[in-house]
């Protein structure tokens, strides 16, 4: 029988940014964590954190790295996406989510790899960085948020009312006049409520404003108020959201900024919008001069979202990047 003339040889996929491979992956206190991963079994080995929290991956990250250059693992993160139980948040902490990308990090068989996320993202990356330095290669962030109340406070009792007055206007009076004078804490109890009537207005007027916060040319600027009761399903991100911001995302106060010495040796990049006013570039330059290997590449006309215009093919340019810093 003759040989086959491709032994040996890899073959192309129809699709190179597919899954490898995906799963359920079970963890701590009853928590499943669905993990994929995409490129080359040889690659470089990347995990990429998405944002919310509470959002999820989803297929587009994957092309975020080149499939012939990396090993890259996306998961959502417990009570997130397709993770189960879904929307859970008993046993759902920061320090959890740290311990579940060590799981998933050991589980592959990665000695260390290249942490990615934004926002929240950022978060989580940066938190996972300084609890364990020694397995991460590079950490390339976009939109720098360090999980602090006074970042929100600033974004949506600041940055809201002197951008958009009017909006500001609509996401008060979805509180009871007398909740009116602590918006963001009284906004944290209402989506956390059991009951719809108080939680679903709520969330959906808090997920709509958050929208209009992170894109630079938001298509509206007011919230629909007659739509806040729909039947529609409601979006999942702001009960996360609600719960992690309640707790001060189970961290110190001001503690990744603290403890950024831990990422002293480690090269990172930042990816900065101009004009995010969710997560202004004065956080990016405060993380920067404690960490002096990060580097920061503003995208002049862009705010804080993945896809306004020129952020997507920055943090591409900069994983890229940092892969060739880091290969060397």
């Amino acid at each position: 029988m003759a040989p086959d003339a491709d032994a040996g040889k890899s073959i192309k996929r129809a699709d190179p940014f597919a899954p490898l491979t995906s799963e359920q992956f079970a963890v701590s206190d009853g928590h499943d964590i669905y993990i994929e991963s995409v490129g080359c079994p040889s690659g470089i080995p990347a995990v990429y954190l998405h944002g919310g929290p509470g959002s999820g991956c989803q297929p587009d990250h994957r092309r975020l790295f080149d499939p012939e250059r990396f090993h890259a693992v996306l998961f959502d993160q417990r009570g997130a996406g397709r993770s189960r139980p879904k929307g859970s948040r008993e046993a759902n902490t920061l320090p959890h989510l740290i311990a579940d990308m060590e799981a998933i990090r050991e589980k592959f068989g990665f000695q260390r790899w290249m942490v990615v996320g934004g926002s929240w993202g950022a978060t989580l990356a940066l938190a996972y960085a300084q609890a364990h330095p020694h397995r991460v290669s590079g950490i390339v962030l976009r939109a720098t948020f360090l999980g602090t109340i006074q970042e929100i406070e600033n974004g949506f009792l600041n940055t809201l009312p002197r951008f958009y007055p009017g909006l500001y206007d609509d996401f008060l009076s979805v509180l009871p006049e007398g909740e009116r004078a602590q918006p963001i804490q009284a906004y944290f109890r209402r989506i956390l409520d059991s009951s719809p009537d108080v939680h679903i207005p709520a969330a959906r007027a808090w997920g709509e404003t958050e929208r209009i916060l992170s894109e630079h040319q938001p298509n509206r600027t007011r919230l629909d108020l007659t739509a806040l009761n729909s039947s529609k399903a409601v979006p999942a991100t702001p009960f996360m959201e609600a719960h992690y911001f309640a707790n001060d995302c189970f961290m110190q106060p001001n503690q990744l900024l603290r403890e950024a010495g831990k990422l002293k040796g480690i090269p990172g990049i930042i990816v900065q919008g101009r004009y995010d006013l969710l997560c202004p570039p004065a956080t990016s330059h405060a993380l920067a001069a404690v960490w002096r290997e990060a580097e920061i590449r503003v995208i002049e006309g862009a705010g804080h979202t993945l896809y306004d215009p020129g952020v997507r093919d920055a943090v591409m340019k900069a994983i890229a990047d940092m892969a060739s810093r880091t290969s060397k």
